[in-house]
């Protein structure tokens, strides 16, 4: 396997990796969501996020024939072999928390799905183009959430400030790139994170300032997550996840 074959499958793993933990994540409020509709909306962006994984992880496999199947290497991978931003892995906490941290993500997977629809990868522009109308979508309600908590009650925006000051920690990894991101971007194929990230500041600033809250300073950013560190309770999540596929290796039904 060549440096252009490692790094690329690299990239596609982290972003395969972005939807199937934040997917799993989102599954966590099944029979707990506070209203059906929203249970259902949440169950929804959950089976997106899980199919365009798939996408992602089926590429991967594709090009790397020491991956066995889509549902292998997501089962069967250990922690450090996740290659998700923190962010993504972030506990639900209450509703506002699910939002906060849903709508950043949101908005950084939209404005890299943009840039990945000219990918100099036929495959990888591909995937971005089928994903992109799922993420408008998931932007549009995530954001439309932080406007109604954030402009509603005295508890409703207290509990929206406090989710976004706990999450603003995550979001510096997303803008942040290694070698292997550099290379491909130099080569058309990944989306610069510098180009987005002042896009998706004006963005975010604009919604919270309509939402009447404050932009969360910048400070210390947690990170390693593309890298496979990740923080404590993601180890939990994974293996409840992979639980079953692991007591039944190959089960059908």
């Amino acid at each position: 396997m060549n440096n252009h074959h490692d790094a690329l499958n690299t990239y596609i793993l982290r972003m395969a990796d972005n939807g199937l933990v934040l997917g799993q994540r989102l599954c966590e409020w099944c029979a707990n969501a506070p209203i059906l509709e929203e249970e259902t909306a949440l169950m929804n962006t959950s089976l997106d996020l899980f199919g365009q994984a798939r996408n992602w992880l089926n590429y991967a496999v594709d090009r790397d024939e020491s991956l066995q199947d889509c549902d292998a290497v997501t089962m069967l991978r250990d922690e450090r072999s996740y290659l998700n931003m923190l962010i993504c892995e972030q506990p639900n906490g209450n509703f506002a928390d699910t939002m906060a941290r849903h709508y950043l993500f949101d908005v950084w997977h939209r404005l890299t799905l943009e840039i990945l629809c000219n990918s100099a990868d036929e495959t990888i522009a591909a995937i971005a183009a089928k994903s992109i109308l799922e993420v408008r979508y998931h932007e549009q309600r995530t954001r439309n959430w932080v406007l109604r908590l954030g402009d509603g009650t005295e508890v409703s925006h207290q509990r929206m400030q406090t989710a976004l000051d706990d999450i603003w920690t995550y979001v510096g990894e997303m803008f942040t790139q290694d070698a292997v991101e550099l290379d491909l971007v130099a080569q058309g194929i990944a989306a610069d994170q510098q180009a987005i990230a002042t896009q998706w500041r004006d963005l975010v600033a604009a919604t919270l300032a309509e939402a009447t809250l404050r932009m969360p300073e910048d400070g210390y950013s947690q990170m390693g997550g593309k890298q496979g560190e990740h923080t404590e309770g993601f180890g939990i999540m994974l293996a409840e996840m992979q639980s079953l596929y692991r007591a039944h290796p190959g089960a059908v039904w």
